[in-house]
């Protein structure tokens, strides 16, 4: 089951499906609003949504906050049941 995110942006609501990275920065916002949002160099960002650089587990939370949510951990990591396994148990219980 996909959840869908409900944003208030400027009085207007988005919704966000799970997506990639490289997605998201195609469709929503630049890889430099995204680096001003963490902090970061936009070709940073570049490097981690063309794959040429891992993005680092401390970084997966932050994305996940800075996309309201649209890209995950779960979406940013193959071993997330591992480095968040209250996420897995969080989908047991939800019955996912």
């Amino acid at each position: 089951m996909e959840i869908a995110f409900a944003i208030d942006f400027f009085n207007s609501v988005c919704y966000y499906r799970h997506m990639k990275l490289k997605d998201y920065l195609q469709t929503y916002e630049t890889n430099a609003d995204l680096a001003r949002k963490l902090g970061v160099a936009p070709s940073l960002v570049s490097q981690w949504k063309n794959g040429t650089r891992p993005v680092p587990t401390e970084r997966m939370t932050d994305i996940e906050i800075a996309t309201s949510g649209a890209v995950t951990r779960k979406d940013l990591s193959d071993d997330w049941v591992r480095i968040w396994p209250e996420l897995a148990r969080l989908e047991q219980l939800e019955g996912k």
